[in-house]
């Protein structure tokens, strides 16, 4: 007889994909997040997925209404900026910080993740999952010699959420863009250009998806949420 999971192991494997699920757009912005549903879908008891949507609203990545339970986080283009102003004060301090106390390991560890990265395509639905993970291992890899867990951590949060806005916009945007340059300028700069160099082209890198999805707000290409209670 197999053994049932624990508590906890279920909660925490119910806020590990419902987490996922979210940040990469698999609800629409605005909809109710049903718990009866939910534990349907995952096939997993209501109180798990109560306790997963609750530490998930402690991240905001979930919003909690008195009385009128859970619902994915509207996308709002005020928000979206403040984002990217955030993620540049945060990660262009890591970064400069990484390349101060850079060692061959770190700049090693930049140049696999680049490599992993070229792969995989973003614009293919087959690869789009794996390129999301070696992008973002990518990023992490720029930062990884700060110094400061916290400060890692903190980039770490800002990125989910910037997930979320990215993921849904893909959806809806038609031009496509050359990342993987963006990314190769980016390493260049790193590993051989100077800080304010390389901070710049990160801020350059973010300025420019931020431009993308003010395209997609002018154009009202975003879903609206549409409340059915």
């Amino acid at each position: 007889m197999s053994k049932q999971p624990d508590k906890t192991t279920l909660t925490t494997a119910v806020y590990q994909k419902l987490r996922s699920d979210i940040i990469r757009g698999a609800f629409n912005p605005g909809e109710k997040l049903r718990i009866e549903g939910i534990a349907s879908q995952y096939e997993v008891g209501s109180n798990a997925v109560r306790e997963a949507l609750s530490r998930l609203s402690s991240e905001r990545l979930v919003e909690r209404h008195e009385q009128r339970g859970f619902s994915v986080p509207t996308i709002a283009l005020d928000d979206w900026r403040i984002l990217v102003k955030t993620r540049c004060w945060l990660e262009t301090r890591a970064l400069r910080e990484s390349m101060l106390n850079r060692d061959d390991a770190w700049e090693e560890a930049i140049v696999v993740a680049l490599h992993r990265l070229s792969r995989f395509r973003s614009d293919s639905a087959e690869d789009r999952a794996r390129w999301e993970d070696a992008h973002r291992n990518f990023h992490r890899a720029l930062l990884a010699n700060c110094g400061s867990p916290w400060l890692i951590e903190f980039c770490d949060i800002l990125a989910d959420h910037a997930v979320r806005y990215i993921s849904i916009s893909n959806a809806y945007r038609k031009a496509g863009r050359n990342g993987q340059a963006e990314h190769e300028d980016l390493m260049k700069a790193v590993l051989h250009g100077t800080p304010d160099d390389a901070c710049d082209l990160l801020v350059r890198h973010y300025t420019k998806t931020l431009q993308t999805i003010e395209e997609l707000f002018d154009d009202h290409r975003f879903p609206v949420p549409t409340d059915e209670d």
